[in-house]
């Protein structure tokens, strides 16, 4: 019997924004897969909480959330790293993994620029700061807290180091577009064991979920069809 598909969206997305308007989710079903689709903390319709401690365990959290033996997963920018996390917390629970959206950056946080995106979300971004405000965009969509956002952004992150790599022996395909600010993708390629890579050629980081090479590599990768 096939695993069931874990999907975790990115910073401000949902389901609702990011999976139902591409079709994976009818696909995933449609091949005989069951998709458990969630929420991250914070997000859509999720437990919102505005103090940053709340959601310092969310990778574990998650983890114990899972159903009874194994799942594949698909994570886009944000949930790519937590899909990563998680995976490093619990590798027996994960077969395949995608995860899109990410690369270079998983290895060089900027304080900086995380602190930007907090006020962003919040309200506060600064005019010309195009990147905050891309996201203040997003944190503004229906079911969306922008102070819960923020939270969320400030919130100690579960470290994803080589050490945690190294527990990471699943089959991961890595996804990303050319134009997508993460990248290049090359430093995740390496230091994951055993991965393989899609490049999306032309594709920015947020038209990533919708972009039909990324659904054709998650497809692919998972042996849908």
């Amino acid at each position: 019997m096939s695993n069931p598909v874990l999907l975790l969206h990115g910073f401000t997305g949902s389901v609702e924004s990011t999976w139902n308007p591409t079709g994976i989710i009818e696909l995933l079903n449609d091949a005989g897969r069951e998709v458990i689709a969630w929420d991250l903390p914070g997000h859509g319709s999720a437990e919102k909480h505005h103090e940053p401690e709340l959601y310092a365990d969310m990778e574990q959290d998650l983890v114990s959330r899972l159903p009874a033996g194994q799942v594949d997963g698909v994570g886009f920018s944000m949930g790519a790293r937590t899909l990563l996390c998680m995976a490093a917390i619990a590798p027996d629970k994960f077969g395949k993994l995608v995860v899109a959206g990410v690369g270079r950056n998983l290895f060089e946080r900027d304080e900086a620029q995380a602190e930007r995106i907090a006020k962003g979300v919040q309200g506060d971004a600064d005019q010309d700061d195009v990147h905050a405000q891309t996201f203040a965009r997003y944190a503004a969509e229906p079911n969306q807290d922008g102070a819960a956002l923020a939270a969320f952004m400030r919130r100690k992150h579960y470290p994803l180091g080589q050490e945690e790599f190294a527990l990471i022996a699943h089959p991961v395909r890595v996804v990303l577009g050319t134009e997508d600010f993460a990248g290049p993708a090359d430093p995740l390629v390496e230091a994951l064991p055993n991965s393989s890579l899609s490049v999306l050629k032309g594709c920015d980081h947020f038209a990533t979920p919708k972009n039909f090479g990324f659904i054709d590599a998650v497809l692919e990768h998972l042996e849908v069809f």
